[in-house]
């Protein structure tokens, strides 16, 4: 079980420590606290370092940055070579790249790419109003929708992974709560009014940028029916989901995190950084690890 992370980092002041402790003996959810260290303790490290402890495993790990492709969809990256990791290899995700914004969106000015002052990271400037573009992550809302002992899936009819089984999930609108954005897109994509029961997982995607939150839901009238995003939508037993044809990692993840559930006989909440790999495609959805795992 994870008991503490620190990681150690580089900063214009000198490193910075963050620790990760476990709050709760009933619940594995980490906080961060945050401390400087004299620059001069330390010496000068390549990229960052990772200090993790364990209930009987102490150690480091060494973890450099990457970029993402600016063209990215959700789910759009995959790597790694192994599917399913614990908590206590207490791995580190890579930070997500600035995509070359060219235009100011409020006067049309050419942009520049560098650090503002005040600032650590490069950012979009606007060469005319002087406005800086920020970027954040995109959120993606979705449900695990139970019935009679199956779950709906939905065969995607658009790029990415055109003809393959994901669970009905977007992006989250402006102006609409988590809950109220996976309905829509439940409704949107299969034509299914459901009861929301319970969050189930958060899985964190740093590489392109992208968190999904998925729900435990029930379908309130037993009728479905695919949308324009969607070929086909279908109930599935357990045995019969089809493992090998769905269309991302975070697919996958969230339906064997289901099916372990099911197995201890209670629903819980996970959550999980998916690490991936640059340049992988969406289909190689076996190409991860599940990082930082932990349940409630």
């Amino acid at each position: 079980m994870l008991k503490a992370i620190q990681i150690l980092g580089s900063s214009s002041s000198g490193f910075v420590s963050f620790t990760l402790r476990k709050p709760h003996p009933n619940c594995n959810l980490s906080f961060i606290s945050i401390k400087s260290l004299p620059s001069s303790s330390k010496a000068a490290l390549p990229g960052f370092l990772l200090r993790y402890h364990t209930g009987r495993f102490s150690g480091y790990r060494s973890f450099r940055m990457y970029s993402f492709h600016p063209d990215s969809k959700p789910d759009g990256a995959s790597g790694g070579a192994a599917p399913y990791s614990s908590a206590s290899s207490a791995a580190v995700q890579p930070t997500v790249g600035i995509r070359k914004i060219k235009f100011c969106q409020s006067c049309g000015g050419s942009m520049k790419h560098e650090i503002p002052d005040g600032e650590e990271k490069v950012r979009a400037i606007c060469t005319v109003c002087g406005r800086i573009a920020y970027e954040n992550p995109k959120m993606v809302v979705g449900c695990l929708i139970e019935h009679d002992n199956k779950i709906l899936l939905c065969k995607r009819n658009i790029q990415p992974s055109h003809g393959l089984w994901t669970l009905p999930a977007g992006y989250l609108e402006m102006g609409e709560s988590t809950v109220e954005g996976a309905m829509r897109e439940t409704w949107e994509e299969a034509g299914a009014e459901v009861e929301i029961i319970s969050p189930f997982a958060q899985l964190d995607i740093p590489l392109i940028g992208q968190t999904y939150i998925i729900f435990l839901a029930k379908l309130k009238r037993p009728h479905f029916s695919p949308g324009p995003e969607s070929s086909e939508c279908r109930l599935f037993e357990i045995e019969e989901i089809p493992f090998e044809s769905l269309a991302f990692s975070s697919m996958l993840v969230t339906l064997k995190l289901y099916i372990e559930d099911k197995k201890v006989g209670r629903p819980m909440f996970h959550y999980g950084i998916i690490n991936k790999r640059p340049g992988t495609s969406p289909s190689e959805i076996h190409a991860y690890t599940l990082d930082n795992h932990v349940q409630c």
